[in-house]
């Protein structure tokens, strides 16, 4: 795969494990550690249609990356596009939060990395940072929402035994991890009283 892949590893032969992580791609129920971190999730390199007449990368393709490393973060639960090829489910992003924190220009090479918060039966609530490779510095950082959904039925529907012990893995291997800063913060120009 190249850094700007969107195919799934199931659609890539040979790619068992993802090269940033080392898990398989999907977790191994009982076999596959999940480490007590957030996860590399996903890189990407900025490239010249995605920057904008002020110079630096687009909102908009900040967007895009962050559901690119979505996409990562679902074939790790089994929840990507062969999923739902497969079973005619798949996941609805409800809500998503991006802070554009430092500019990023052409030809960067950016890494994601990915934290589960928490996880009910139907939903999942998420967070990813992006670095910049070479200099470390945070560029952005994404929370999101997402519900399981079926899509025949264009409604909600509970996660498959085998995906909520992925998610239950992940999310056990979160647990201990500080929240990030930001989780849940709502846009205001002044401060609430």
């Amino acid at each position: 795969m190249t850094q700007n892949d969107t195919r799934s590893p199931a659609q890539n032969p040979g790619s068992a494990t993802h090269p940033m992580h080392r898990l398989h791609i999907p977790l191994r129920l009982d076999l596959d550690i999940v480490p007590p971190a957030p996860l590399h999730i996903h890189r990407a390199t900025v490239l010249p249609e995605w920057i904008d007449y002020n110079g630096h990368l687009n909102m908009a393709y900040y967007v895009l990356m962050f559901d690119n490393a979505t996409d990562r973060f679902f074939d790790l639960i089994d929840l990507g596009v062969d999923y739902v090829e497969r079973c005619k489910h798949s996941a609805f992003v409800l809500e998503t939060h991006v802070t554009y924190q430092k500019e990023v220009g052409l030809g960067d090479h950016l890494r994601f990395t990915l934290q589960l918060i928490d996880a009910d039966e139907k939903r999942l609530h998420y967070y990813f940072e992006m670095y910049h490779e070479e200099q470390g510095f945070r560029a952005a950082t994404s929370e999101q929402v997402a519900l399981h959904v079926d899509l025949d039925a264009r409604q909600s529907a509970p996660f498959p035994e085998p995906m909520k012990h992925r998610i239950s893995s992940i999310l056990m291997a979160h647990a201990d991890l500080p929240q990030p800063d930001g989780i849940g913060r709502s846009i205001s120009l002044r401060a609430r009283s």
